[in-house]
């Protein structure tokens, strides 16, 4: 085996594994201690779970996109409330009034792009400054909320198309439209990823940003691009779920960024940039909303399931650590 197949093995591979081991537990231990009489693995079941993980998962994959680069965005839980704002809320605007559903393309189109735009200014603060995105991206999570309480106050925002609401409940070949959604970013992020030149430059700074730079790549404006990507999937993410739901809380979003960032890294993804895979997060987001799930399925309260997978996600982190001391050691010798 090469130096470091094993922990590629482990980072991408080892969580359709996992998955294997959550299936067969949840599947044996329900029959014991399940509070319902449907089966853990029943197709309906397993086609709302994908519908559920819909929403932090397009999350997560933008948030792969933007750590493989080397950085992180904490202000997504933010953007995807705001973005919900303007959805709904300019549905009512009076300067639509009159267009009837046309309303609706137009209120997506103004919710994407506020997405955008708050992207775009993480991204242009973090090039031109030169502050860590961590730091950047915490005041931007802190700054968003603060407009999403100012746009409604306390106040719920709530409009109800019912031409939306059955798009947004529609399924195609048994696959709801959320699920159809997740899919098609996965499928576009996959191909951007592994075949463009975005992104093979996306490695190389999150690689090493120094030699980035002095192979000709534009460091910045590149950067600046991703932060838009993601702003634009959280958005994206707030336009499929409220499409349904109808109704959004200033409060909505909270927590998303780790929730987005545990899905990453336990697809394998490395903190410091250069390493990662849409696809394994993808199958981070399952593992999750299958924990989620099944915990609850088996009788867990919510405690106990966010104690399971904040223990699995430090047992991660920690194997991670590990393998890439051992991979370093097996390059000196």
């Amino acid at each position: 085996m090469q130096p470091g197949s094993l922990s590629t093995f482990l980072k991408r591979g080892a969580i359709w594994a996992f998955i294997a081991v959550e299936l067969a537990f949840f599947s044996v231990a329900g029959q014991y201690l399940s509070v319902t009489d449907t089966a853990f693995l029943d197709l309906d079941n397993m086609l709302l779970l994908l519908k559920q993980s819909a929403p932090i998962g397009i999350i997560a994959l933008g948030m792969t996109v933007v750590m493989i680069n080397g950085n992180i965005d904490l202000s997504v839980g933010a953007t995807f409330a705001l973005a919900a704002i303007v959805l709904l809320d300019s549905m009512t605007w009076p300067i639509f009034a009159g267009l009837g559903d046309w309303v609706i393309p137009i209120s997506w189109a103004l919710a994407l792009a506020t997405g955008v735009v708050l992207g775009a200014i993480n991204g242009f603060i973090v090039w031109k400054t030169g502050v860590d995105a961590f730091i950047v991206t915490l005041g931007a999570m802190l700054g968003y909320r603060g407009l999403v309480f100012m746009y409604n106050g306390e106040q719920p925002t709530s409009h109800l198309n019912w031409t939306l609401i059955d798009f947004a409940e529609a399924q195609v070949l048994g696959l709801h439209t959320a699920t159809w959604f997740l899919l098609g970013t996965v499928l576009v992020l996959w191909l951007v990823m592994n075949f463009t030149v975005h992104g093979r430059n996306a490695y190389a700074i999150g690689d090493n940003r120094e030699a980035a730079v002095n192979a000709g790549i534009r460091v910045g404006p590149h950067m600046m691009i991703n932060f838009m990507l993601i702003g634009f999937l959280a958005a994206l993410s707030a336009v499929v779920f409220y499409s349904e739901s109808g109704s959004v809380n200033p409060n909505d979003g909270t927590l998303y960024e780790l929730w987005a960032i545990t899905a990453v890294v336990l697809g394998g993804t490395k903190l410091t940039g250069g390493s990662g895979s849409v696809v394994a997060t993808f199958g981070g987001v399952i593992a999750i909303q299958l924990l989620r799930k099944g915990l609850g399925y088996i009788g867990a309260d919510t405690e106990t399931v966010n104690l399971v997978i904040g223990l699995i996600l430090i047992a991660v982190l920690f194997l991670d650590r590990q393998l890439n001391v051992k991979g370093r050691q097996e390059l000196r010798t």
